[in-house]
């Protein structure tokens, strides 16, 4: 079902160019004899792409009467269109799980979603209400995770997802879950909760608990080189 999936993203005229560009840097003349369309029409999706960030220009090729410029794909998009990354995570994910404590492996977990917050929000917590903070943490899931949450505020305060960006583990794995309990807790300034659902179509919950609680120590004052070591 995912090839499938992928090949129906791809199989338009933005998705044969990421194809092409996939094997190598092209200029649109090399892509235009590829795909059998004018260079005119590749310079327009070109122009567009290279706007959204997929593709950039790399440097020139020398032609008959003028050169001609050569582009790639962006680092990000290679890394999107990558296979690698959800396998290997859940085999990593797996073998610990096997090989450690089922309280180690959670409290690794738990150690990466908070450094995993303080690298995307580079070390600085969002400022504001607890509500707009909740808010920055959601936008956060969606931007950089690939995840698509709101929040519902009615007595309680919820991220809750339409989905879930790591659907391949959290079925399996609850630690993965804490991951982002952890992700969330560090963005937010309190305690937040996962209440995720973890059936056939995981989906995201997690509340914000203990609304009157102290804030955190504002990010200047949190370690911000590697946590410690784990005791054996």
């Amino acid at each position: 079902m995912a090839g499938v999936l992928r090949k129906q993203l791809l199989d338009t005229s933005r998705g044969r160019i990421v194809t092409l560009l996939q094997e190598g840097a092209l200029t649109a003349d090399d892509i235009a004899t590829r795909i059998g369309v004018t260079r005119s029409a590749v310079r327009s999706q070109i122009t567009g792409m290279e706007r959204d960030g997929l593709v950039r220009n790399v440097g020139k090729r020398p032609g008959t009467t003028r050169p001609s410029y050569v582009y790639e794909l962006t680092p990000e998009v290679e890394q999107l269109l990558s296979k690698a990354y959800v396998p290997l995570l859940t085999q990593l994910v797996a073998v610990f799980a096997e090989a450690l404590p089922t309280g180690k492996v959670e409290r690794l977990l738990r150690r990466s979603g908070k450094a995993l917050a303080i690298e995307l929000s580079r070390g600085k917590r969002p400022a504001g209400t607890l509500k707009s903070r909740v808010a920055a943490a959601s936008d956060m899931m969606n931007e950089y995770l690939g995840a698509v949450t709101h929040v519902e505020a009615n007595g309680e305060i919820i991220i809750r997802g339409t989905g879930c960006p790591l659907a391949a583990l959290t079925g399996k794995h609850r630690g993965v879950c804490l991951a982002m309990e952890s992700f969330l807790s560090e963005i937010v300034g309190i305690d937040v909760r996962e209440c995720c659902e973890r059936s056939d179509r995981p989906r995201c919950c997690f509340e914000i608990r203990g609304h009157a609680q102290r804030r955190r120590p504002a990010a200047t004052e949190r370690r911000t080189g590697p946590p410690p070591r784990e005791r054996e």
